[in-house]
């Protein structure tokens, strides 16, 4: 595996330190004015969740770890495990739900997924950026308010709440920034 210098950690690296594998969640490159320059690393570990600072100097050598990915299409949950198959191999593997957090909800059925994995051993699940979604309920288009940039809530048929242009109308097909959890476009 190659070995980065502290002070080439990005977000988003996945990186061997302490025995575990941990994912860089933020970044900041501190310039002290007296000493060395450093950067504070914010991590995650892939396997329990658990969060670490940790500060690495430029001299200082981690391991930069490259995780393999595959795409695999979402069955179905049972019991907060969701189930997942490999659709070249046909292999199943499970992940608990709370690996996707607070996107959960917009997994749907036959969804294609990247997940992440590490020496055959599923790691991390990442959904499409974008995700077509049904508004269920919002309030009523008013005439003449499309002139300022402004907003309502509406309410998707997973049960996520989103703020969309006043044109957009209920039962109207919306794309939505599974990132940023906005509204993107009309589908």
């Amino acid at each position: 595996m190659p070995k980065i210098n502290g002070n080439e950690i990005r977000p988003g690296n996945v990186l061997e330190h302490n025995g575990g594998l941990w994912s860089a969640v933020k970044v900041d490159h501190v310039k002290p004015g007296k000493g060395g320059a450093f950067a504070q690393v914010e991590m995650r570990n892939l396997r329990n969740g658990s969060k670490l600072n940790e500060r690495f100097r430029s001299a200082d050598k981690v391991e930069r770890v490259r995780l393999e990915q595959k795409d695999q299409q979402f069955l179905y949950e049972t019991d907060g495990i969701l189930t997942f198959m490999d659709s070249e191999t046909y292999e199943q593997i499970e992940l608990p739900a709370d690996l996707l957090g607070d996107r959960r909800p917009f997994l749907q059925d036959g969804m294609m997924i990247t997940v992440e994995f590490y020496e055959n051993e599923a790691l991390n699940a990442t959904l499409p950026q974008k995700v077509v979604c049904k508004i269920v309920e919002t309030e009523p288009v008013v005439k003449g308010q499309t002139a300022a940039n402004s907003f309502k809530p509406a309410t998707l048929e997973n049960g996520v709440k989103v703020m969309v242009p006043p044109f957009v109308g209920q039962d109207e097909e919306i794309v939505v920034n599974t990132e940023t959890m906005e509204y993107a476009e009309r589908a």
